[in-house]
């Protein structure tokens, strides 16, 4: 385990949840973005930023729930990953790149097929260089199913997952518990946001289809919770039978055991976000994972250092155990 020292000064999952949202700096980046068109019709939005050899490694960037690639945890860690020589492309999941996506369909934490077109198209650009993957929260549970699901074949070398909800059930009902319910009030606003802005954007241009979609979907009154969201939003509009139905389905913790490639999954014990009893157990990961557990760091936080120079561990142990994954192996000649 790669030592990190929790900011004294931030004490508790909360304090470590926020500080980074709320008082960070975005590190300032120059980057590319290209559209790529899905095999339904629909889109996806890529933030590219390049550094280094044309022929260095490529990290793909996955951002969480209501984030984008302008999320800092994002922007930080492609800075680092350009101090290491690396490339790097943030997706933007259906709909968060700052316009609605094309079709009533969204984006949640079972979209591995989503993921999947991603690391094809950019393997397609690329064909000769290194790809790895890199997930936060909702996007790290993503990341564990497309690995579980690809078995040997899924097409990144290595893989980081951070601040996973590995059961989403149980998550579901974790942000209902004391402050937590914050957390859950700031996704719900911007989850009923999301569909409503599409609703209103397909009805302006006629796409009567997508409209009607979202329209057979209901009043969105009333929802308060994941389970409510989910239940009434998420799982028709994907072909779940109900919220229980796509928790049990997309919960990245039924993956684990499946994962083929070089993994390193990095938790808090104090995130507001997962319960202790949601984490796997030793027994469940694949021996090429590494489970690297922590007594603090909050979720997506982990910020170290003094008050007037904090710094952000995620930034510096990813880039280097990513690193050690693709140095070759020494041979063992005589």
């Amino acid at each position: 385990m790669s030592l990190f020292r929790a900011a004294r000064w931030l004490p508790g999952g909360h304090l470590q949840t926020l500080f980074s949202p709320l008082l960070r700096r975005p590190p300032a980046l120059q980057r590319q973005r290209t559209r790529m068109t899905l095999s339904d019709g629909d889109y996806l939005d890529l933030d590219w930023h390049s550094a280094g050899a044309q022929a260095a490694p490529i990290a793909l960037l996955l951002h969480g729930l209501t984030g984008s690639s302008a999320s800092l945890y994002i922007l930080g860690q492609q800075r680092a990953l350009a101090a290491l020589g690396w490339h790097s492309v943030a997706l933007n999941w259906r709909g968060c790149s700052g316009e609605p996506n094309h079709s009533a369909r969204a984006y949640h934490s079972g979209a591995s097929d989503d993921l999947a077109e991603v690391i094809a198209h950019v393997k397609g650009l690329h064909p000769g260089q290194a790809l790895v993957a890199v997930g936060y929260s909702l996007g790290g549970n993503v990341l564990l199913k497309y690995l579980g699901e690809q078995g040997e074949h899924a097409a990144v070398a290595a893989a980081v997952a951070v601040s996973v909800p590995f059961r989403l059930d149980q998550c579901a009902d974790r942000l209902q518990v004391g402050f937590s319910r914050v957390y859950q009030s700031r996704f719900m606003r911007d989850m009923l946001a999301y569909v409503t802005n599409k609703k209103r954007l397909f009805q302006h241009q006629g796409r009567d289809a997508e409209y009607a979609r979202l329209d057979a979907l209901g009043s969105l009154a009333g929802m308060d919770s994941f389970w409510d969201f989910d239940g009434r939003i998420t799982a028709p509009l994907h072909g779940f039978a109900s919220a229980e139905d796509y928790y049990r389905r997309c919960s990245s913790r039924f993956f684990l055991s499946s994962i083929r490639v070089p993994t390193l999954i990095i938790q808090a014990l104090n995130d507001p976000f997962v319960y202790p009893h949601s984490l796997p157990e030793s027994s469940e990961l694949a021996s090429g994972t590494e489970f690297e557990l922590h007594p603090h760091g909050g979720h997506v936080g982990f910020v170290e250092g003094p008050p007037w120079r904090p710094r952000y561990y995620l930034e510096r142990r990813i880039p280097l155990w990513l690193s050690a994954q693709l140095k070759p192996m020494p041979s063992s000649g005589r």
